[in-house]
Order: C-alpha cells, then sequence, then structure tokens
C-alpha cells in the first residue's frame, strides 16, 4: 500500500496546508511497515489536481494537517482514503499508520476561501 503525507522538508513534519504543500513525502507500506519512502514535488499542481496526481502514483490514504472545504470534496471525489489533523514529524505519522494507531482529526479544517 502507498500512503502520502503532505510534507515540509526544512523540519521532517506534516505540512499544515494540503492545497499549498510543496512536498510530500510517499511510503510504501507492507505487513505493517514501511519499506520505503521517496520525497517527490507537488507537480506543479494546487488544491483540486493534487488527488488526481496522487492517485496516479497510487497512492490510497493521503496523511495531512488541515484542508478547506474544496479539498475535503476533492479528495473525496478522488477516492482517496484521508487521515487529517495530523501534526509533527511525517515519519513518526507514518509508522503510526502502519502500525494501525494513528488517529485523525475529521474537524481539521482551513476556514478560509479559494
Amino acid at each position: 500500500m502507498k500512503i502520502a503525507v503532505t510534507y515540509e522538508k526544512e523540519t521532517g513534519n506534516v505540512f499544515q496546508h494540503f492545497g499549498k504543500t510543496q512536498f510530500f513525502k510517499i511510503y510504501e507500506i507492507q505487513d505493517g511497515k514501511i519499506i520505503s519512502s521517496q520525497i517527490i514535488d507537488n507537480g506543479g499542481f494546487g488544491h483540486h489536481d493534487l488527488v488526481g496526481y496522487l492517485t496516479s502514483l497510487g497512492v490510497q490514504t493521503l496523511i495531512l494537517g488541515n484542508r478547506g472545504q474544496g479539498a475535503i470534496d476533492a479528495i473525496k471525489n478522488g477516492g482517496l482514503a484521508e487521515v487529517p489533523g495530523i501534526t509533527g514529524s511525517a515519519d513518526l505519522a507514518a509508522q503510526k499508520f502502519a502500525q494501525g494507531t494513528l488517529m485523525g482529526n475529521p474537524n481539521a479544517r482551513c476556514n478560509h476561501q479559494h
């Protein structure tokens, strides 16, 4: 299974605004363990187009901080599972996801319009 985490390169943390993320960290998970990871850029996409970009890479689940209603709709309509409201280390979030212990906050959102 492939998961993507919105990624802040400078800190290694989960980037907190889905539509403005410059990078993702993609993890391959197998049998409850991370077997590989790589950092990719956003492909030049923003907001609604990011979902199609991630699914074209085989991503099934997205771990992220906050997102606006447009992103919520795009993620849902694009068929990605999501774990929103995550802060801190992207690697730790991915590890917890692989182990089945990552708990998101479905109410995490940006309160602005695009």
